[in-house]
């Protein structure tokens, strides 16, 4: 499990993809701090880890990233802990676009060549 606080490169996350899945690495993005930690077997592991390090269960949200892929395939907004109909999400996705649109932010800042990885507008449209 690694936090993310700087940028990382493509080939990082693609070797932890090979390491792990195969062809995904699971993240959890913190939309207030603007950090992720990524590479671990589950989400609820990372969102573990953000949690003691002080973020707050409301800015966590999971992904999964797969970073052969291009266009609206390289991030996937689907994960367990994203469930909270407490907090306005029914579903494993992220429901509202402005946390998906954060999200994705935080991604390109944190990942090399992440913009060139995905289509943001396309993926805010769904």
């Amino acid at each position: 499990m690694k936090l993310v606080d700087k940028k990382i490169t493509l080939e990082e996350l693609k070797k932890m993809a090979e390491e792990k899945f195969g062809n995904l690495v699971k993240a959890v993005v913190d939309v207030e701090k603007g950090v992720m930690v990524v590479d671990a077997e589950l989400h609820s592991d990372e969102e573990a880890q953000l949690l003691s390090q002080g973020s707050k269960q409301e800015n966590l949200w999971g992904i999964n990233l797969y970073p052969e892929l291009k266009g609206d395939g390289f991030i996937e907004f689907d994960s367990v802990i994203n469930l909270r109909p407490s907090f306005g999400n029914s579903s494993r996705g992220v429901d509202d676009p402005k946390i998906k649109e954060k999200i994705i932010g935080i991604v390109e800042k944190l990942i090399e060549n992440g913009r060139s990885g995905f289509a943001a507008p396309s993926i805010l449209e769904k």
